[in-house]
């Protein structure tokens, strides 16, 4: 089965070094993955330079300053030097703005945004504005449409259901994470897998994208501090919900390689 993890983090300054990742990878039969810079870090040189030492290997999506002058140009810079996309964070209102002119940028320079945010930020009308501005720019929605760490197993979900409604726009996906990112980690370990049931966001997510619009995404290194990158991967891998035909095949790679322009 081709792996491909679309959501991981490197670093010098924050984050672990680029061989560890790769370490994790080659131990996993991961053969290829998505450098997200990790926000605060506007200098995208060392994830570039990743790319380019294993060469073939990764995609960059960089991280832009979105209120300077010179964004636009700044995003073209970084498409010039590899990247294929640049980060927004939801959360911070005062950084993003629907009509801000690098959105539609990206579209036209064939870059792809990669989203993190609060179920209510991808639920809000800002958001669904800024997707109807830019029909040409894919947006890959991260961590299953929310925050990391929250507690999502209680009803109602009235507000996870609005934000779902995004995968109205054909522009749009969502990244998978492992059980990690989603529910906290059981008083009692078991000996192996340590969740024996699964929130029912997951289903949810499918039933709104389709097992096509959905990637495996590990969230290295925090996921360590989780489940761990194996539990991550094979989580999602081994997910009742992803064995029908080649669903599974589709959300741990097949996904990722047709929309991050991986060899599949």
């Amino acid at each position: 089965m081709l792996v491909i993890d679309t959501h991981v983090h490197t670093g010098v300054n924050w984050s672990e070094p680029v061989e560890v990742l790769v370490h994790q990878m080659d131990s996993n039969g991961v053969s290829h993955a998505v450098l997200v810079q990790h926000n605060g870090n506007y200098d995208n040189s060392y994830i570039l330079d990743a790319a380019r030492r294993f060469e073939g290997r990764f995609k960059v999506v960089g991280l832009l300053d979105l209120n300077d002058p010179a964004k636009v140009k700044n995003l073209e810079n970084l498409h010039k030097q590899g990247g294929v996309g640049f980060r927004i964070n939801l959360r911070k209102e005062n950084e993003w703005s629907p009509d801000n002119a690098a959105f539609q940028a990206a579209g036209d320079l064939g870059m792809i945004v990669s989203v993190i945010g609060k179920a209510e930020n991808f639920a809000s009308a800002s958001f669904k504005k800024l997707l109807d501005n830019c029909p040409k720019t894919h947006f890959c929605l991260e961590h299953l449409l929310r925050s990391p760490g929250g507690d999502v197993a209680k009803p109602p979900y009235d507000v996870y259901e609005a934000a779902l409604e995004c995968a109205r726009w054909a522009n749009t996906s969502v990244k998978v994470p492992g059980l990690g990112e989603i529910v906290g980690k059981p008083h009692l370990l078991p000996k192996g897998y340590p969740w024996s049931t699964v929130p029912p966001h997951y289903e949810m997510a499918k039933k709104a994208y389709g097992a096509q619009r959905m990637m495996w995404g590990s969230n290295f290194p925090p996921c360590s501090a989780k489940e761990g990158y194996r539990n991550a991967l094979e989580g999602i891998r081994d997910m009742p919900l992803f064995q029908n035909g080649d669903e599974a095949e589709w959300v741990m790679g097949k996904s990722a390689a047709k929309l991050w322009g991986f060899a599949s």
